[in-house]
């Protein structure tokens, strides 16, 4: 990861703005405690001040006293905007104005102490390099704009020291005195504002990686398992109408021996990005894919009103995708067969490696063996799931046919096909 130089900025304008407004959110808390301790202390000058100093000098810290108060209450009262974080002006105008009041204030301090023959050379007055200090920290990451805040408070300094009329040397000591500590504050600005960059950019990506992550798990488990796996629990889950849709690729096997592997994989995603687009536009869920064949759920974990309505639907839209197929494998002999059955199936997630949320149970089972009952680019449900349709005018009459391991079992086959005379897959494959 690339460094950020000292006066760099990210190249992206909304990267840009996102950092600084992170870093000023960060600081506000901080901003408003250095308020509340300036206001503490001001408080406490105004009420020593009348002890200890005459009535003339007194009323005009008392004026210089009160004006920083009323600044200082008002940045406070700033930084609960909504808007603050975007406005660095707000602290770029607020420290100036108290740096300037406070440097005032000290001059009217120290002439009183000078006048009384004071030896305390460190007395504790305000010091309007704390300022300068919160000034660099609270402006860190924007340096161009905290070094043209220190030239104006440099003016504002070199103005009120000229007009007390000070020797040369004691000028020369001044200003070496004051760009001394200056140079240490921009040197703090720029060092907070290039860690507090670096950090940005590890932690943006940080989460953009975690996004990444989160979205490759959700895109294998459910939300809700994924909530339930990292909370160590259990997922298992049963749905009691359900329709299971497996849809498998006619002649594949046979296709399989005449084209490339790089030919059949592109075939193969051809037809799993198409069943996948039609998953979201209906509110289907996908299961997982076995070699050439595809399953799916309606009335699952992806909620829907009527999960054989759904079901068909989806199916249908599968099936219109069959022409782009023939393009893609450039022959014509290419086409899908696609069994539903509805009724209750049990969910969950077994093991602890290549986790996937799976279904299992009789729906399951029958539903891959209607399909193997259904003609080329076809569809055929069960009875079940014809009697949960709303619409059953695109199948025919029932049929009865034969199913390994379940017996005669009552078939509707869409009227667009030829009813097969048996249950035996083209490309030599027994129905499941």
């Amino acid at each position: 990861m690339e460094q950020p130089g000292v006066f760099s900025s990210f190249g992206d304008l909304a990267t840009e703005a996102r950092y600084n407004e992170t870093a000023r959110t960060l600081r506000t808390p901080f901003v408003r405690i250095y308020g509340a301790i300036f206001m503490v202390v001001a408080l406490a000058y105004s009420i020593v001040n009348p002890v200890y100093l005459p009535p003339d000098e007194n009323a005009a810290l008392a004026v210089l006293l009160g004006s920083a108060l009323l600044v200082c209450g008002t940045y406070i009262a700033a930084t609960f905007w909504s808007e603050y974080v975007r406005h660095p002006m707000v602290d770029f105008a607020a420290l100036l104005v108290l740096a300037l009041l406070v440097g005032r204030i000290n001059v009217v301090l120290f002439e009183h102490l000078e006048g009384d023959g004071s030896t305390l050379h460190a007395v504790g007055v305000i010091n309007r390099l704390i300022i300068t200090a919160f000034a660099s920290v609270t402006l860190a990451g924007r340096p161009r704009l905290f070094l043209a805040w220190m030239a104006c408070d440099a003016l504002g300094w070199i103005g009120q020291l000229v007009t007390g009329s000070p020797d040369l040397s004691s000028l020369i000591y001044a200003i070496l005195s004051y760009f001394s500590g200056a140079l240490i504050m921009v040197a703090i600005n720029l060092a907070v504002g290039r860690t507090s960059r670096s950090a940005f950019q590890y932690a943006d990506a940080l989460d953009a990686e975690r996004e990444r992550n989160e979205e490759l798990v959700l895109n294998m488990l459910p939300s809700a398992a994924v909530t339930r796996i990292r909370g160590g629990l259990i997922v298992a889950d049963s749905y009691s109408d359900a329709s299971v849709i497996f849809i498998d690729m006619v002649g594949f096997s046979k296709l399989a021996k005449r084209i490339s592997p790089g030919h059949l994989v592109e075939l193969l995603n051809s037809f799993f990005n198409h069943a996948d687009a039609c998953t979201r536009e209906f509110g289907v869920e996908k299961v997982k894919t076995v070699g050439d064949a595809y399953l799916a759920i309606a009335g699952g974990n992806v909620s829907t009103g009527n999960s054989a309505d759904a079901a068909i639907a989806f199916a249908q839209a599968v099936l219109e995708g069959v022409e782009n197929l023939r393009r893609v494998a450039g022959v014509e002999d290419v086409g899908l067969r696609v069994g539903i059955h509805s009724g209750p199936v049990v969910g969950g997630v077994i093991g602890a490696t290549r986790m996937a949320y799976d279904y299992w149970g009789d729906t399951v089972n029958i539903a891959a063996r209607i399909e193997g009952t259904a003609a080329v680019n076809g569809i055929a449900i069960s009875e079940s799931t014809w009697l949960r349709a709303s619409d059953r005018s695109s199948f025919g009459p029932p049929t009865m046919v034969t199913l390994k391991g379940v017996g005669d079992t009552c078939v509707f086959h869409s009227v667009m096909e030829a009813i097969p005379e048996s249950a035996t897959i083209s490309d030599g494959k027994e129905a499941a």
